[in-house]
């Protein structure tokens, strides 16, 4: 029974440290730590510059939740400081600053999504608002020496927009003090990130050995793609959200690029590789995706919830009872407000009569109702279908 524990134990210490992983800073450390027996504290940080957490964020958040699994201490930074000055990383332009009340409202409802992938009993919470708003000039001068100009203006995404001339702002280059700040602020022993992290994630290394702390070990996870193919990302607006409703969220995997099918199997869901090849083998890439969406609206609202979803997209697409001969309406862009949307398509008369049919709830999008005028709607590659009260249909392409 002993040996059976230990097998098992083994296994997820293997999986954890290569299942989406792209890097482990240092690995021989960290495999040594895992098997030791020591409860490490584990530390991610999460900004609230949007109200959501979509699926990118979640890939490091399930990886948290290994190290969960395995017993150890999960810490989770929200950056109620860091929100307020931006991230950089892999920002082509100046990343805008938000006040505390907007970083209030963003990170109101972060725990209840949060909980549906951690066990919330066992995470530690901490804001870094609480002390890095207490570090004087002196200190932060202090920290901003264990760095070199040249040292940020290597990184990638500063070293394009100093070629162009583009603007670059002393805030920008506190960044990284302030998220390696965070690592001796809770005593990290290894810290969680994407690839556009690792200049953030080595900092924190940096000033631990200031602090004459032990270094934290990184283990940075592969980036997932959003539904533009560029890296999801809050402000771009690609993102599939882990509170999206069933029938948005399973719309919205079905839309996905065929070569990210994969990907998303193997990041976003909780199936063995051997079943994802054989999935990926012997179904063509409109039942493969369909598996996706499936699992993973199932993995954040249940199977029933999941089934609901399936049989409702498929109702409108594969069952078609929407008309037969259904007019075809190509928008200009793949993301417009709901009204725009209804009026450009000639299913209103005028804004103010499509913003009276949303708001009285006369305007359904994939069989799912949408009254909210100031909403913004996503459209998939494969299109959606508008509907106005119960016999006014059109398909909207891109």
């Amino acid at each position: 029974m002993k040996s059976s524990r230990k097998t098992n134990k083994e296994e997820k210490i293997n999986a954890l440290l290569s299942r989406g992983v792209a890097e482990v800073i240092d690995r021989g450390h960290l495999e040594e730590a895992l098997r030791s027996g020591k409860r490490l504290r584990v530390k991610l940080g999460i900004d609230p510059t949007g109200t959501k957490i979509h699926l990118g964020r979640a890939v490091a958040i399930r990886k948290l939740k290994e190290f969960q699994d395995l017993g150890h201490k999960v810490v989770l930074v929200i950056g109620g400081f860091t929100a307020q000055i931006g991230d950089p990383s892999d920002k082509l332009s100046k990343r805008p600053m938000l006040t505390e009340a907007q970083v209030r409202k963003n990170m109101a409802d972060y725990k209840r999504q949060l909980g549906k992938i951690l066990d919330l009993r066992k995470v530690e919470f901490r804001n870094n608002n609480d002390w890095l708003r207490k570090l004087n000039f002196k200190e932060i001068a202090n920290l901003a020496e264990s760095f070199s100009v040249l040292q940020m203006l290597e990184r990638r995404n500063f070293k394009d927009r100093f070629e162009r001339h583009e603007e670059i702002s002393l805030r920008e280059f506190l960044y990284p003090l302030m998220q390696g700040y965070d690592s001796v602020a809770i005593k990290a022993d290894v810290e969680l990130g994407g690839t556009d992290q690792l200049f953030n994630l080595m900092a924190g290394r940096t000033i631990q050995k200031y602090y004459r702390q032990k270094e934290q070990d990184i283990l940075i996870n592969e980036m997932l793609e959003g539904t533009d193919g560029r890296k999801m990302s809050t402000s771009w607006g690609n993102v599939i959200n882990i509170s999206d409703e069933p029938g948005d969220m399973y719309g919205k995997m079905m839309s996905l690029n065929d070569e990210l099918i994969y990907k998303y199997f193997w990041l976003c869901t909780d199936l063995k590789e051997e079943e994802i090849k054989k999935i990926m083998d012997s179904q063509n890439p409109r039942d493969a995706k369909a598996r996706l969406a499936f699992e993973i609206t199932a993995l954040y609202h249940g199977l029933g919830a999941a089934k609901a979803a399936e049989d409702g997209f498929n109702r409108v697409f594969r069952e078609k009872e929407a008309p037969e001969n259904i007019e075809v309406f190509r928008a200009v862009s793949s993301r417009m407000n709901i009204i725009d949307l209804v009026v450009a398509a000639n299913m209103a008369k005028s804004r103010s009569e499509a913003r009276r049919l949303v708001e009285q709830g006369g305007v359904d999008i994939n069989e799912k109702k949408h009254d909210n005028p100031v909403e913004e709607i996503d459209i998939p590659a494969e299109g959606l279908i508008l509907q106005i009260g119960k016999r006014k249909f059109k398909k909207i392409v891109v």
